[in-house]
């Protein structure tokens, strides 16, 4: 057998051996649960600012704080960070762009739709309208 498949069945073992309560030296990192409510309150934000500025869907935000829900995984660690130094979270997502946006494609007519314009006119193309610059 491969050094690679003796590596995950020794993995696959240890796994079993922990969820019976038999494992040695596996360690496990259990965040602790947090009050997103009071967290958000501590940042000043909105939910839905809060929610933008972490990348939380506002309807996951409001299921936490309502309590319906908990946060898990990497957002619970997110959360942990933040309910421990929220300034220096929000510090560091303030990172300002030092490189121009990337444009479209070479060869690629940028329109109204795929510039962030709202779509202003009507053109025979379904819709679109089509920026004659070139690029």
């Amino acid at each position: 057998m491969s050094g690679a498949f003796d590596s995950i069945r020794r993995g696959l073992r240890q796994a079993v051996a922990h969820q019976g309560g038999k494992g040695r030296g596996v360690k496990v990192y259990q965040p602790q649960s947090v009050n997103v409510k009071r967290i958000r309150g501590r940042t000043g934000l909105t939910q839905s600012d809060f929610a933008a500025t972490f990348g939380i869907g506002l309807g996951t935000l409001r299921h936490w704080e309502q309590g319906d829900r908990t946060p898990r995984g990497a957002t619970l660690v997110l959360l942990n960070i933040i309910e421990r130094d929220p300034t220096a979270v929000l510090k560091a997502l303030q990172v300002k762009r030092k490189t121009p946006a990337r444009t479209a494609h070479k060869g690629v007519r940028r329109t109204a739709q795929n510039r962030g314009g709202n779509g202003g006119g009507k053109g025979k193309d379904g819709g679109r309208v089509v920026d004659p610059s070139p690029m």
